[in-house]
């Protein structure tokens, strides 16, 4: 049985059971008993533990990747290294790699390649602009939820083993999508991460990866030498456009790939649009997967290795993009052959009726698999009741052209969104002249059909049109076609999550005049996001996840008491966990101050009026009062004692005495009264703190009235017997020079 199971980390994680196993780690599910989740724990394997500066790294990258926040990315939690182990706690994601998923469904249609190629992208658009290569990108890193959503595990992870690993065994799966750069051994960027995904789309599309070889050494050497197939060839349904952006990305030349992810971003929503547009020419490749294309490899160090691979001697060979080895010296002009005799004729024959009778026998087995797969096919999807018109409940698009956009009812089952705003010469303004599905096509419910609205004739005088509703880009894009030569400025404001990325207002408003050269300001919906659960993270990470989001956050941070949660580290956010967060926000991180314990200094309210005192002991915090009367010449009400010295700092929950005076007529001043017997009394004396030993001297009258107390360094208060009668006073002295003078009251049979 593994020796973590059942193992509780850092007096927190459970280790329940053991969900991976990669080269550098093992990856168990466990549960968080302090916010009583499921999460994932990934524990370095022991010889990697022993290294200190691939520790060192790890933590390093872990802390990093930490601040990642993207609905594609694998959230991580937390990183610790203890005696025990050196581990990074993650999301748990209930779902299968996405090479688990391409094993499960061989090929992939075009469709589900850009949904998961554009989620990759996204994930990558974020890691990079924060600063951080993926290094590793492929099937078995990047996982698929239930939902059909992605999320990308390991990043940076990837930049601590590449320190440290060659290609070796561990090497295997990643090397089908290295980059030639990594190949190499050579300077890696974010255009390194973005040839990986361009082999992974390969794979997607294809069922096979670009390049694959018996060795990781004969892969590498197949990345590093270029060439590969067009996908085209191996899957003839794959639109033009998007075997365009594959290879792009996927260029042997780091500077023909697209420059950053954003780019290629751009391009995989322009063919979602448009599946049928085109980019231009692509690269260059191969149209014959069985066409030798010779490639010698520069390097002798690679040389070496492939005709080690190959089990060849050094000479003129070059090594194939498949992998043969052809002949490249063609200096010899071919020898020319001799006429066939009627004998090799005869077996030239036979062997071609053979040829044929062969590719017969396999257009009869082809066939046959075709009738049974197609057989196969129909009993599915009547199984799944998709025949005789069993499909899916759809609804009708109705017919939007001409109506006023102002003025649109609420559709059952399709959502109406604004596309664009022109200029027309035959429709009204507000009048709807383009949708998209068409009227009366039949959609599944929840459908969304874009329209066009007019804007009117276009007018002599250019006026500010109403934007509200429209992208950035459609109307920078309408302000720049008016030719004025506008200034336009940008500015975000908070306007919900449905304008996020939308035109809330403009300056001029609607209807102003617009003058050649004018500045306009557009005010944009700022990107809305969900509140993260900060729980019990520390102060300075939740502020770095936060600065992180580039959103111009606010933080303000206030502190309060918890049971629950350790010093530092955050009990509450405002807004909270799940609720909206948008551009220039203030967010309010709670931190805990520890176990509850609020300390206050205790004021001095000697000589004050009771309610004076009261109201001042509980402005410091202090509510845990008692209020003695005693007899006393002094007004009614006149606090006479206090049990603590001012200044002292005290638990706010502490008991505090208070003696107060009730005047009668009997009392004289003070002093020994005559009529009353003397009193002994305990006494608390105050002190203050020292890191030395002295010595206390406590007199009346200037007499000395007990013998001198040496007080032991660091005491804070001692307890003298002083004996006396009704309210004397008493000079304390420390040293021989005056401390402070104590007020005793003497009560009989206290």
């Amino acid at each position: 049985m593994d020796r973590f199971i059942g193992r509780l980390l850092d007096n927190r994680y459970e280790i329940l059971e053991i969900i991976g196993t990669g080269g550098m780690a093992v990856v168990y599910k466990a549960r968080c008993h302090r916010l009583n989740r499921l999460v994932a724990i990934k524990i370095l394997k022991d010889d990697l533990s022993q290294d200190e500066e691939f520790r060192r790294r790890f933590h390093a990258e872990s802390q990093a990747v930490a601040m990642l926040s993207h609905p594609n990315i694998v959230q991580v939690y937390d990183v610790s290294s203890t005696v025990e182990a050196d581990y990074i706690v993650m999301e748990l994601i209930d779902g299968i790699t996405l090479k688990q998923y391409m094993e499960k469904k061989g090929v992939l249609n075009w469709k589900e390649t850009l949904h998961f190629g554009m989620q990759i992208a996204k994930a990558l658009e974020h890691a990079h602009s924060r600063g951080i290569v993926h290094r590793d990108i492929k099937p078995h890193n990047v996982m698929v939820l239930k939902n059909g959503s992605v999320k990308v595990a390991d990043f940076g992870i990837a930049q601590v083993m590449s320190k440290s690993n060659t290609l070796t065994k561990e090497a295997l799966g990643s090397v089908h999508y290295i980059s030639p750069e990594q190949a190499k051994g050579g300077r890696v960027d974010n255009r390194s991460d973005i040839y990986s995904l361009g082999v992974v789309m390969y794979e997607m599309i294809t069922g096979r990866p670009p390049y694959d070889g018996e060795t990781p050494v004969a892969i590498a050497i197949k990345h590093i030498n270029g060439g590969a197939v067009k996908p085209s060839v191996w899957n003839p349904n794959l639109p033009a456009g998007l075997e365009q952006i594959i290879m792009k990305a996927m260029a042997h030349d780091v500077a023909d790939r697209y420059e950053s992810a954003t780019a290629m971003l751009n391009d995989m929503e322009a063919f979602r649009k448009e599946p049928s547009m085109l980019f231009g020419s692509s690269h260059a490749v191969r149209e014959d997967p069985d066409k030798v294309l010779t490639m010698p490899i520069n390097t002798q160090a690679v040389r070496t290795t492939a005709e080690r691979v190959a089990g060849s001697r050094p000479g003129t060979a070059g090594m194939t993009g498949t992998g043969r080895i052809v002949n490249t010296d063609r200096s010899d002009p071919a020898p020319r052959q001799p006429a066939p005799t009627a004998q090799q004729r005869e077996r030239q024959r036979v062997r071609r009726e053979e040829r044929q009778s062969r590719a017969a026998t396999v257009a009869i087995v082809a066939c046959s698999l075709v009738a049974v797969l197609a057989i196969v096919i129909f009993l599915v999807t009547l199984a799944n009741g998709n025949l005789f018109n069993q499909e899916p409940e759809k609804v009708d698009v109705p017919s939007l052209l001409d109506k006023d956009y102002t003025m649109l009812p609420n559709y059952e089952g399709i959502t109406i969104v604004l596309k664009d705003k022109v200029y027309h010469e035959t429709y009204l303004k507000d009048r709807i002249i383009q949708q998209q599905p068409d009227a009366g096509d039949r959609v599944v419910p929840g459908t969304k059909v874009y329209i066009t609205v007019s804007l009117g004739p276009e007018p002599q005088e250019k006026t500010m049109e109403n934007l509200t509703g429209l992208s950035r880009d459609q109307a920078e894009q309408f302000l720049d076609g008016l030719g004025l030569d506008l200034e336009i400025t940008v500015t975000e404001e908070n306007g919900g999550a449905d304008m996020a990325g939308k035109v809330i207002r403009t300056s001029p408003g609607e209807g102003e005049v617009l003058n050649p050269g004018q500045t306009v300001t557009i005010w944009i919906g700022s990107v809305v996001k969900r509140m993260e659960n900060l729980t019990d993270v520390s102060q300075e990470y939740a502020e770095k996840y936060l600065n992180g989001l580039d959103m111009g956050i606010h933080i303000l941070v206030k502190e309060e008491n918890s049971e629950t949660i350790k010093e530092g580290r955050v009990t509450r956010t405002e807004p909270a966990a799940g609720e909206e967060v948008a551009q220039g926000d203030t967010v309010t991180l709670w931190v805990s101050a520890g176990t509850g314990v609020i300390k206050a200094k205790m004021p001095k309210v000697l000589g004050y009026k009771v309610e004076t005192a009261l109201s001042m002991l509980r402005g410091y915090g202090f509510n845990n009062i008692e209020v003695d009367e005693v007899d006393s010449t002094e007004e009614d009400g006149i606090v006479l004692e206090q049990n603590y010295e001012p200044d002292v700092e005290l638990d706010v929950t502490t008991l505090i005495k208070l003696r107060i005076s009730r005047k009668t007529e009997e009392s004289t001043a003070p002093g020994t009264d005559p009529t009353e017997p003397p009193v002994s009394k305990d006494v608390v004396v105050n002190l203050p703190e020292s890191d030395k030993d002295f010595v206390l001297s406590i007199r009346k009258d200037n007499q000395k009235v007990v013998n001198d107390i040496t007080v032991i360094a660091g005491a804070r208060s001692i307890t003298v017997t002083l004996t006396g009668s009704g309210t004397e006073v008493f000079d304390l002295y420390i040293n021989d020079e005056f401390y402070m003078t104590q007020q005793v009251v003497f009560v009989a049979n206290e």
